[in-house]
């Protein structure tokens, strides 16, 4: 989508849309249409009991020349920056295939901050993204049509707010691209190509590790995953020193589980094929970071990817394997479906005995226990320091992104001690978060702040959302990106 601010006034059949606060049509004015024009709009919204509540949307035709034009009104509620964000995805969700190829929005009478048009703007382009490439016989009526949105009588500083709204853009649709693509097409090796293609120029340091490297690392809880697999494992680190050079201050883990059969420990067949999606995670941090880079963030931040496939194989872990991370704890594995935190607790020892970060959060598609306590409405928030947790649930908020923090404990913490290792990679069936959870934890050095977000529930949706059609969501993104930008640059 492309998006542009104009300070000349659209073409005369130009489709115009118009943003109105709650309670606002009073105050609804525009040097851009003509005031009969606007009066039959302003009859439309009446009848239509339309009151200017976030998202909400009026459209007739008005005649210009012989010509129908279209004239929204778009709802912007209170008129926060949220509110500017829920509008701008409502305008494009309404657009989008309608025929509609350009339409410019008027802001003459929003009074609107600078922050919340950038955030309308961020929004209508975010809900243009969809994953069609795959679909040869789409009806021409399902096509999206609508390319372009040009913003009027914006408020001075909009132009630079817009910058990193494009960067989180950009960051958000390279997520949804690798979580929405199919398991034959993004595997280890695959993803990590697209992902630098991606990011290339935006002043990352790139740093990737086969298995062969990871194997001399010590890696085995993540080689073990990987091993029923004829796709090579890989380990990906994007650096980002926006501040110069030393160790990173912040770290984002991701689990990149390519596809998720369960192992040996299979899972059902019906809905397996969702496990595409069980990067998720992994997505998120990459996406995150090509928004950090894309916006020069003044921040030192690495995000790490630990990519596997889990796959049955008569070279697969099987459960009463117990396996030797990196950081030398052992590990009986009691199901290969709990493959997650097998992954993440390598990458978590590797990134602590290179980078040294001081600060570390960690996303998965972790448990089904977490969709069972929030559905997808919130991701699931665990951490060792509160003022961590205060920050990051803090930027859910913000953001749009919201979390809930759950409960951590050494009564928990017992649950997992293996008999014959140094902790099972499961524990009893209630609590299961909470459990991974811990699992984690024991795998962060003294003094790390860390905090673990379980995001079963939020990477895909069945229904679209403010920001997003159905399907991959980008969950994570947008949290991220604001949990640096408000606790970790100069």
């Amino acid at each position: 989508m492309h998006i542009e601010f104009s300070s000349a006034a659209p073409a005369s059949d130009a489709t115009l849309a118009f943003t109105v606060e709650k309670d606002g049509m009073a105050r609804l004015a525009s040097s851009l249409v003509e005031a009969s024009a606007l009066d039959l709009l302003k009859s439309a919204a009446k009848a239509s009991r339309f009151e200017g509540e976030t998202g909400a949307i009026v459209e007739t035709f008005v005649d210009q020349g012989g010509t129908a034009r279209r004239l929204l009104l778009i709802g912007t509620g209170a008129g926060s920056e949220m509110d500017y964000e829920k509008a701008g995805g409502a305008l494009t969700g309404r657009l989008l295939s309608s025929g509609v190829t350009q339409v410019s929005v008027d802001f003459d009478s929003a009074g609107a901050s600078a922050k919340a048009v950038a955030r309308f703007a961020g929004a209508a382009a975010q809900r243009s993204w969809r994953h069609d490439i795959y679909r040869t016989k789409l009806p021409e009526k399902s096509k999206p049509t609508l390319t372009s949105i040009v913003l009027h009588n914006t408020p001075e500083g909009t132009d630079a707010a817009w910058a990193p709204q494009k960067a989180l853009t950009e960051g958000l649709e390279l997520t949804r691209t690798l979580v929405a693509e199919p398991p034959n097409v993004i595997y280890p090796e695959s993803f990590v190509a697209k992902v630098l293609a991606e990011v290339e120029g935006l002043g990352l340091e790139v740093t990737v590790l086969g298995e062969e490297e990871m194997h001399a690392l010590g890696m085995g809880a993540l080689l073990g995953v990987s091993q029923g697999s004829v796709k090579n494992a890989q380990l990906l680190a994007l650096k980002w020193s926006g501040k110069g050079a030393g160790d990173p201050d912040l770290a984002l883990v991701g689990k990149g589980v390519t596809f998720d059969t369960g192992g040996i420990s299979l899972k059902p067949g019906a809905g397996m094929e969702d496990m595409k999606w069980d990067m998720g995670g992994a997505g998120a941090v990459v996406g995150a970071m090509k928004a950090i880079a894309g916006r020069k963030a003044k921040a030192n931040v690495i995000g790490v990817c630990g990519l596997v496939e889990n796959m049955p194989d008569g070279n697969a872990i099987r459960p009463g394997d117990v396996l030797t991370s990196m950081s030398g704890q052992t590990i009986e594995v009691l199901n290969t479906d709990a493959e997650g935190r097998l992954v993440l607790c390598d990458a978590l020892t590797w990134v602590q005995r290179t980078h040294r970060p001081k600060t570390i959060v960690d996303l998965a598609t972790l448990t089904g226990a977490m969709i069972v306590s929030l559905g997808h409405e919130h991701g699931g928030c665990f951490a060792n320091d509160d003022s961590l947790a205060d920050q990051l649930l803090a930027a859910g908020k913000a953001s749009g992104d919201l979390l809930w923090r759950f409960p951590m404990g050494d009564a928990y913490n017992k649950l997992i001690d293996s008999p014959i290792a140094d902790m099972k990679n499961v524990g009893p069936r209630g609590a299961g978060s909470i459990t991974a959870a811990q699992f984690l934890l024991r795998y962060i050095e003294t003094g790390v702040q860390w905090a673990h977000l379980d995001i079963a529930g939020m990477v895909w949706s069945d229904k679209a959302g403010p920001n997003y059609e159905k399907g991959a969501t980008g969950y994570g993104v947008r949290l991220l990106d604001r949990f640096v930008a408000d606790n970790f640059e100069d």
